[in-house]
């Protein structure tokens, strides 16, 4: 499986996409910066097979609309951050307004669901905390794991936003904490890290 983080937007969040033998990609939280990530997956010549998002905060999905209608493919997004990750309430000028609502979004993401867009598994593990919806995405036999911002090397999400809980956020942790040791962390901002360090070194994971 390839794997290539774009750094997009004021935040500095990372999208990532993703493929595998064929030319199609999952994208992951294309939080800004379109038309950034509308030419690495032309350089790249990727079709979309997917846009998946680990929740619905604005940095992580501010380039849906603009990407889902010049290559158009399901969105996934839990059902859980569908209602509000769109509203006019959850814009943050002036670096994000409200972000436009793509045409459809086919899948509403939850807990043990799995998708093969690519021909590799994906897993869905819902990860509540940074908000009611934070999902992970799993690849097992790839020993990869999309954390959003609910995992970060060294640290985790903040849960002082609307709809954060530092309690179901501790317990997603443990979650993760379960999962092989040898299994890469791809975060939602910053660099990648893995279980193992995080387990050894994340205090929100080593005094969870």
């Amino acid at each position: 499986m390839n794997v290539r983080q774009v750094t997009v937007g004021s935040f500095q969040a990372n999208c990532f996409i993703i493929w595998g033998e064929k030319k199609e990609a999952i994208v992951v939280d294309p939080g800004d910066d379109a038309a950034n990530i509308r030419a690495v997956l032309e350089q790249d010549n990727l079709s979309v097979a997917s846009y998946m998002l680990t929740h619905g905060h604005v940095d992580h999905i501010s380039a849906l609309a603009d990407l889902h209608a010049s290559l158009p493919a399901p969105v996934g997004l839990s059902k859980h951050d569908i209602n509000w990750a769109f509203d006019d309430a959850v814009q943050m000028p002036p670096f994000y307004g409200a972000p436009t609502r793509p045409e459809t979004i086919e899948r509403e993401l939850d807990d043990g669901q799995e998708w093969t867009d690519i021909g590799v598994t994906c897993r869905v593990i819902a990860t509540p905390g940074h908000t009611p919806g934070s999902v992970c995405f799993h690849f097992p036999e790839e020993k990869a794991l999309f954390t959003g911002d609910t995992l970060f090397a060294g640290s985790v999400g903040r849960t002082d936003l609307p709809g954060g809980n530092p309690e179901a956020l501790m317990k997603s942790l443990a979650r993760l904490a379960a999962l092989p040791e040898d299994t890469v962390a791809y975060c939602g901002h910053g660099p990648e890290t893995t279980i193992a360090r995080e387990k050894a070194y994340n205090p929100f994971m080593v005094n969870g």
